[in-house]
């Protein structure tokens, strides 16, 4: 749309296109849709805010359910001794070696999963030819689970880094190729016919009109594919590895250090919602020309 209003000037088309009263109307576009945006804020720090409440009662509970015998501490330890045993894992270092060497083999799955999903997922949704073609192969791979294929990944890539990162790879490619064929058939085909009424080449078109509508769904698919990504090589790192916060779960829980292994886990938490919160913003930031935000925190 954005491409759309440059082509044609936003004061030159309302003449062509509407009368006196739309015109009014039109005038008022800007002003509803900044309205709506701060709408739409409020209503996103209003659900993190009202869901505090709650989280805190979970981390109460966590605390007071080991110290009053409603659990047994040895296996679930209190949420201050949760704490104090993750920040000596941090204050030693250990645990920032094993976030690093994690979130390294996670990026390099789902970097090259955006590289292959989006432009895949970008021609199989714009041509229908090849999405008949590719259709079948694509579904039965999706439909595969990569867990039973972890096997087969360290048969034929060995236990070192290869393995972990395809495995993330497969995990994430198919939530961003479904969600760009999502995104691609829900443009407006009137977007479409305008800009090749102006002679728009196939190159621009998905460039400034069917790229920017695919975002909400693209970014969609890349918090599920992000969250996807980290789960499989946890369960990698579990199964065949020496390094990483899979490993420092499953060994703390051998170990029977269990406060350490529940540090582990609070830190994917923790992981998981920052990136979630940091593709919400870039969702925000590229959907800035629609003049309002869809998208909510969670």
């Amino acid at each position: 749309m954005a491409y759309l209003t440059e082509k044609f000037g936003s004061a030159g088309a309302l003449p062509l296109f509407a009368g006196a009263g739309e015109t009014v109307a039109a005038a008022r576009v800007p002003a509803i849709k900044a309205n709506a945006k701060i709408r739409s804020k409020k209503a996103s720090r209003g659900t993190f805010l009202y869901g505090l409440p709650l989280l805190g009662l979970f981390f109460l509970l966590w605390e007071i359910a080991p110290r009053l015998g409603w659990l047994n501490r040895i296996f679930f330890p209190p949420l201050s001794e949760v704490l104090v045993a993750g920040w000596a894992l941090l204050a030693s270092g250990v645990l920032i070696e094993h976030i690093g060497i994690s979130l390294q083999r996670a990026a390099i799955g789902f970097a090259l999963g955006v590289v292959v999903a989006i432009p895949l997922g970008l021609l199989m949704g714009r041509y229908s030819l090849f999405e008949k073609v590719s259709d079948l192969l694509v579904q039965t791979l999706r439909n595969t689970s990569q867990f039973a294929l972890l096997p087969v990944f360290i048969l034929l890539l060995g236990i070192g880094e290869e393995s972990k990162v395809a495995i993330t790879f497969y995990s994430s490619v198919f939530f961003l190729l479904v969600n760009t064929i999502s995104g691609v058939k829900s443009v407006d085909p009137l977007l479409i016919k305008a800009a090749r009424s102006m002679g728009t080449s196939d190159f621009d078109l998905f460039r400034k009109v069917i790229l920017p509508a695919s975002i909400p769904s693209i970014v969609a698919g890349a918090r599920l594919a992000v969250k996807s990504s980290l789960f499989a090589v946890i369960g990698a790192e579990m199964l065949a590895a020496k390094s990483g916060l899979g490993f420092l779960i499953q060994n703390s829980q051998l170990m029977m250090e269990t406060a350490d292994m529940y540090a582990g886990i609070l830190t994917l938490t923790v992981i998981g919602l920052t990136v979630n919160y940091l593709l919400v913003w870039f969702e925000r930031w590229a959907t800035a020309w629609k003049g309002q935000s869809e998208t909510s925190l969670i």
